[in-house]
This record gives C-alpha cells, structure tokens and sequence, in this order.
C-alpha cells in the first residue's frame, strides 16, 4: 500500500494516519508513506514503513502530479491511499489515474465542495473512506457516488490516552490554581473551530466561578486574531493559549470539562482523546460530533453559535463535578467499544480487501495473510 499524507503537523489528520500505518504494518500490510519534507508524522511512524518525502505544495503545485508518477512506477503499489487535501487529494488522484492504480480517498472534513466539482473529482475515486455518517451524508448530498463511500470511524489509542488526573502538575505546568475550575479547549485556531463562541461564553460562566481558568491548545493562522479578541473581552487573565503540545495525554486528564464549540466538524479527535481520558465534553451539535459525544450521557451537546446555551452547558457540569465524573467514565467506555485503533484498521482493511477482489487481484486476508 503506498498513502499519502500531505499535512506537515502532527495534528488530526497526519496522527489517524499514523495510526492506521502501524495497525497496517502489525497485520503484515507492506506501507510506503508520502509525504512533504520534513513532517512531523516521519517521527510518529515505525521502522516498519517506508518514508518517500516529496514535495507538494498544495492545489496549485502541477508539478507534484510528475513526481508522484515516478514514486508510483518504482514504488508499484496495489493500491494508492490519498489521506489528506491540500493537493493530496486531486493531484493525487490525477497521477495515480495516469498510472492505473486502484485509488482510496479518506475524507475527513463536513465543509461542502461545489456541485459541479464533486461528480468530476470523485470519479477519480475507487472508493472513499469516510469517517463520519456526516462526512458521508455531506458527500452523497454533494453528488458523489452513495456505492463508493463506506464509513470507518477515526480512533484512539486508549492505552496511551488515559486518565491520569494529574492536576498538581497541570497547575504548575500552566501557572494555576490547583483548585480552580479548569476547562480547556484543543483546536487549531481557524473560524469553524468556534473559539470566539466560546470566549462570547465565558463572560456568563465568570459570575458563577469567577476563578475559572481556561486552556487553549493549538496553533494557526487566526491565533493573533484570538490573542485580540482576548484582550478586547479582558479575558486575558482567565485565558491562556498554550500553544501546541505534543503530550495532550497527560494534559486531558487534568481537566474538569473540554470545551469544543465548532460551527463544522467531521468527527473530532480531541473529543475521542478527551473522553478516553475521561473527561467530560461540552460541544456543538454538527457535523459528526453527535457521533461521539452521547447528549446527556457522555456529555452535554448545545446548538451551534449560542454562546448563551454554551454558557449554560459549561456551567451545568461545572455545579455537578460527581455527575461530570460519571459522564467522563462512560465516555471512556464508549470510546473503548466504538473508537478503537483495532477497529479502524479492520474497517480499512475490508475496504482493501473488497477493492482488490473487485479487480479480481490476489486476496489479502486481514490478519492472516500479508498483501506485497
């Protein structure tokens, strides 16, 4: 199998690939994985995968459709998995069509693609992997073919994201109270992800905890135009943006609630981290969210851009810490028995299989024999 990843942070995206490439490898699937110089994902990956680095600069770099031919001729792969947008998707379907190779698109995003855009692009498809009934409902209202989308969900490695509750060292770690109410929120800082909803927010969730800290976890583009809107609300002292981190497992656990206002969302994977830490989750109802997050079971979910509902959300589970508590363990069951890395790399392997034996090509057994 040869993927291909464009995104150079180790965000969302680029770690379910990781994911999947090691559950791929330890099944005895042969992987070489594309990708830009330099990623972050190159870290994240075993001995076991091959790394070609490629450079791709997005929609506009023709070019990459050449480079990407020649890696497909020495590299002769059964199938091309194309994992992320940003030009991965189109030039890398044009190239893999060139040079005939079975094609699998991972969709991740709900955001709509123009009508007369999605019939043409997506015949360049074998089959799309959606990882969302929202991903794939969005898809089929867009005009993509019904019969080429199957659902596999994103996952998360449970063993590595568990509770901890290390709140000592959460305190020290960002310079707060250990005994202040703690709500944090793990999205890059792009419009759909919904921080200015939440800092509209906090205002009302002041007057009933008025020593309420709040952590945002993140980087981009619109993270100067967050810091402004901070200052403007005179939040900056209830407001800490702390950057990007790359050891969120230990972070998560020492949270009362995470937050996740977004107006668009595919799946979320800080939601599946969070609640396999057992923290409790106050999020928007859209996009494929519902689908991790059970309403009034695993958390609360409230109508998009309502700051007030948000408010009162955030609230509720700060009054209630034992039926927050609740929430959170059987957020972590339900992520255990629907969300799991196993999963995902079975999903993904039965749409393998039933491509491969579509084109009357050699079976490859998930789990018992190995496809070369």
């Amino acid at each position: 199998m040869l993927h291909l990843e464009a995104g150079r942070n180790l965000s969302g995206g680029p770690r379910q690939v990781a994911y999947l490439l090691e559950g791929l490898a330890g099944e005895g699937v042969n992987n070489t994985l594309v990708c830009p110089p330099g990623s972050e994902i190159i870290r994240a990956v075993s001995a076991a995968v091959s790394v070609r680095e490629v450079p791709l600069a997005g929609d506009a770099d023709l070019r990459f459709i050449g480079r990407f031919r020649r890696v497909l001729r020495e590299e002769q792969p059964d199938i091309v998995h194309l994992h992320s947008r940003r030009g991965a998707d189109y030039l890398g379907g044009v190239a893999s069509r060139m040079e005939q190779r079975r094609i699998v698109l991972s969709r991740r995003v709900v955001s709509p693609e123009p009508k007369w855009v999605v019939p043409w692009k997506y015949r360049l498809f074998d089959r799309v992997v959606a990882i969302s009934d929202s991903v794939r409902d969005t898809l089929v209202r867009s005009g993509a073919d019904p019969l080429k989308i199957l659902v596999v969900p994103s996952a998360v490695d449970s063993d590595h994201y568990r509770p901890n509750g290390d709140r000592e060292w959460l305190a020290a770690e960002f310079g707060v109270a250990a005994d202040a109410p703690l709500i944090g929120m793990v999205a890059n800082y792009i419009p759909i992800k919904g921080h200015r909803i939440l800092l509209q927010a906090l205002p009302a969730v002041l007057e009933r905890f008025p020593n309420l800290r709040v952590l945002c976890f993140g980087r981009g583009g619109g993270e100067a135009g967050v810091a402004r809107q901070i200052v403007r609300a005179g939040l900056g002292h209830h407001v800490l943006m702390a950057g990007f981190r790359s050891d969120l497992d230990r972070v998560l656990g020492g949270l009362d609630v995470l937050v996740h206002p977004a107006t668009r969302e595919g799946l979320g994977v800080s939601l599946l981290q969070a609640s396999s830490c057992e923290v409790p989750i106050v999020a928007s109802r859209v996009g494929g969210i519902p689908e991790v997050v059970e309403d009034g079971v695993t958390g609360v979910l409230v109508p998009p851009e309502n700051p007030e509902a948000l408010a009162a959300a955030i609230t509720q589970l700060l009054k209630d810490p034992d039926g927050a508590r609740q929430m959170g363990c059987r957020g972590r069951e339900r992520i255990r028995a629907k969300f799991t890395v196993a999963q995902m790399v079975s999903g993904t392997m039965a749409v393998y299989n039933e491509l491969l034996n579509t084109g009357r090509a050699r079976k490859m057994y998930a789990g018992t024999r190995p496809c070369t």
